[in-house]
């Protein structure tokens, strides 16, 4: 089957991590986006799946056609290989192109790469310019280990879930990979640390991942606050315990808006528009804690005013007097808002060969001269195992020889 080829015009740009060699062994969520986001701006990512059980994410939510829409995100600009790595022939095909690769991504267990004398030691001894990113729910050393683990795990463990929802509610997950998304997230920054890192010192190394960490960093000051003043965050619902108002508010016509006042400026600014500078003159308001201790009153004031309100008028007042505001959108709005559409958030992939033009969430940022891209959205599992095995030197009948063992 025949690569994708850029859509660019032929005097484009060379992106970034053009030339840049990535192999994504890992599966579902936070390792494969690493290698997604190295993907689109220029790395040659090369996805390798088990020949009959492939990334699992190709299986989750729903599908059209029987092709998983997940997938198609999160495998873009990735060619698909297979390879059983615990046969002799899978193991001799990941080590054949780890020689010539710059980054390898997996998300296996602790231990099971070395299981299959795949380890760093057989890795570096191969190409010894190697990055190996290791993803794991709990990190490569230390009691939990071995556990197997998921970012569900890691909301709840990092102190996330013991903050969101109410006060009198229980504990609230995300409905969506938050910790995985962040945690792939820094995988991509830390890959391209190490291989910064690369650049001085000649040679690769390891970056142990743990899923449970990264998301400590996003919830903030929380140990710093305990540690110091012995302070536990507790659930606040929409409201923040730093300042106020600061919650979602509904509006005449059935709708929602979120409000935020970070700044005390802004905080001013919106009394005046709900017609309480009364409240702004009061002593505990010049303080965003102050302001918390007495979220009900600020509450009720802003409430009250939006509630004889359409969302629209309530925007567009919010608007004239420079407080913030945000209309809460489901993905319907979200795909329509302007805001949106002036940055080009959507991008609209034209000739994909299982669905034809389907629209997806743009490369992560723009970059003035030499911007990333989506060259095609993930494709059919194994379907350029021939193409990219043959790169590497495989005549047609080694490759059946490999197929016929099923270590392809």
């Amino acid at each position: 089957m025949t690569v994708p080829q850029d859509q660019a015009p032929p005097s484009a740009p060379v992106p970034p991590l053009a030339g840049l060699r990535v192999l994504d062994v890992a599966t579902l969520f936070a390792g494969p986006l690493a290698a997604t986001l190295l993907g689109d701006f220029g790395a040659e990512v090369v996805k390798v799946e088990h020949p009959a059980k492939p990334d699992p994410c190709r299986g989750h939510g729903p599908a059209k056609d029987g092709v998983g829409l997940w997938w198609k995100l999160l495998g873009r600009n990735k060619r698909t290989v297979t390879a059983d790595l615990s046969t002799p022939g899978g193991r001799s095909v990941l080590l054949r192109l780890a020689a010539h690769a710059d980054v390898l991504v997996e998300n296996f267990r602790p231990g099971t790469l070395e299981k299959w004398d795949l380890g760093w030691e057989e890795l570096s001894a191969v190409n010894p310019r190697l990055v190996l990113a290791r993803v794991t729910a709990f990190g490569q050393f230390g009691p939990y280990a071995h556990r197997p683990g998921f970012g569900t795990l890691a909301e709840a463990m990092s102190g996330f879930a013991a903050i969101t929802g109410e006060p009198d509610a229980p504990p609230t997950l995300p409905p969506f990979g938050l910790a995985d998304s962040i945690a792939g997230l820094t995988t991509a920054y830390a890959v391209m640390t190490a291989l910064a890192a690369r650049e001085r010192t000649g040679r690769g190394q390891v970056v142990d991942m743990a899923i449970i960490e990264p998301i400590l960093t996003v919830l903030g000051p929380q140990p710093v606050w305990y540690d110091q003043l012995g302070y536990v965050q507790p659930r606040t619902g929409n409201r923040s315990t730093n300042n106020a108002p600061r919650n979602t508010y509904r509006t005449a016509d059935g709708g929602w808006v979120a409000v935020s006042t970070s700044a005390q400026s802004v905080a001013e600014r919106l009394m005046d528009l709900v017609g309480r500078p009364d409240l702004a003159a009061r002593p505990w308001f010049a303080s965003g804690a102050g302001r918390a201790a007495h979220a009900e009153e600020l509450d009720a004031a802003v409430g009250g005013w939006i509630a004889a309100r359409t969302r629209e008028e309530v925007l567009a007042e919010f608007e004239k007097a420079e407080a913030a505001v945000a209309p809460v959108q489901d993905v319907r709005e979200v795909l329509t808002d302007p805001q949106y559409q002036a940055l080009g958030t959507f991008a609209t992939v034209p000739e994909d060969p299982e669905l034809g033009v389907l629209r997806m969430q743009n490369v992560l940022f723009r970059l003035s001269a030499t911007p990333g891209a989506i060259r095609w959205a993930g494709r059919p599992h194994g379907a350029d195992t021939d193409a990219v095995l043959g790169e590497l030197g495989l005549t047609a009948a080694e490759i059946a020889a490999l197929r016929a063992e099923e270590a392809v």
